[in-house]
């Protein structure tokens, strides 16, 4: 019996000791991305560890406000952080928890459906909100509590008030439906396809992947032109802040993605690695494909404080 007991544990410390050795390899590198990267991050993940044998890139998807939650509150392990609005990595990471941002990519606010939806063949820019209103449509949207798409689609419906002048168009949208109000605005997705709603306030790129129509909205009003950004200034929305029960007043501001490697990142140079990569020609033309324009040339606050690779990279 002693002998098995011994065979045991040889084979417990030999299988041990290969995972062990496994994972000295190029090892993992943790993100926490906003929901609307998620189809062009597992691309970029997947091509990345083709060409890095090794490297395992972890995902994991929320609303940007809850990603930026999961470094300042609950402390868990992450190397990279990219969020749906730069202002919530400058504002609650940057300078405690990294040093650096990059802008990278944008987007643009649009009304999404299936062609299935309540008077989907009506439906146009001028009239949306009297069909959102209408008693026997409903309509989702995210929290802007959680997810920057939340308190764009508040932008949107004040700014759509002012554009169309209509007063109180805001209050009435944002009474209206609250029951599908959801953490993510990919959350928002399920819902439609499920015919659960009619209508969706989304990004335009994540109604592209997933093959959905959409009603392009005003620049006006859509988030999407920098040119604009005069406009989209003049409102603004309270959510969550970085500690429990505080609370924080976001302005409008055309819609800006950004990343950054965080200060203790398990895994810093793989991080800036990776990074690199998705910079690079054939990360953006991923970017591309699935409906978000590069920001060019890219953009960052803090340019002396970037890693030395990546400054060359932000030059092209």
């Amino acid at each position: 019996m002693r002998y098995k007991y011994c065979l045991l544990f040889l084979l417990v410390f030999i299988i041990s000791g290969c995972r062990q050795k496994s994972g000295t390899g190029p090892g993992e590198i943790i993100v926490f991305h906003a929901g609307s990267l998620s189809v062009p991050f597992r691309e970029l993940a997947d091509e990345y560890e083709k060409r890095n044998p090794g490297t395992k890139v972890l995902l994991e998807p929320a609303g940007s406000l809850v990603c930026a939650r999961k470094i300042t509150e609950l402390k868990k392990p992450c190397d990279i952080i990219a969020s749906a609005d730069y202002f919530v990595i400058d504002k609650l990471i940057v300078p405690e928890y990294a040093s650096w941002s990059i802008r990278f990519a944008t987007n643009e606010i649009v009304i999404a459906f299936q062609q299935k939806a309540k008077y989907s063949d009506a439906i146009n820019s001028v009239n949306w909100m009297n069909i959102l209103l209408r008693s026997d449509v409903t309509f989702a949207r995210s929290d802007p509590d959680s997810d920057p798409c939340g308190y764009r689609s508040v932008f949107l419906m004040k700014l759509a008030g002012n554009y169309y002048l209509r007063p109180g168009l805001a209050d009435s949208l944002l009474a209206k439906d609250l029951s599908y109000i959801r953490p993510k605005e990919v959350d928002l997705v399920a819902l439609i396809e499920a015919n659960a709603v009619d209508y969706m306030f989304q990004y335009k790129s994540v109604a592209i992947q997933h093959n959905l129509k959409y009603i392009e909205l005003p620049d006006e009003i859509n988030l999407g032109n920098p040119a604009m950004n005069d406009i989209y200034s003049t409102v603004s929305h309270e959510v969550a802040g970085s500690s429990p029960g505080s609370r924080m007043v976001v302005s409008g501001e055309y819609i800006n993605y950004s990343l950054s490697v965080l200060k203790n990142a398990p895994g810093y140079n793989r991080a800036v690695d990776f990074v690199h990569f998705l910079l690079s020609d054939t990360g953006m033309e991923i970017f591309r494909k699935n409906g978000q324009e590069p920001i060019v040339p890219f953009l960052s606050d803090q340019p002396e404080l970037i890693p030395q690779g990546l400054k060359e990279i932000m030059k092209n």
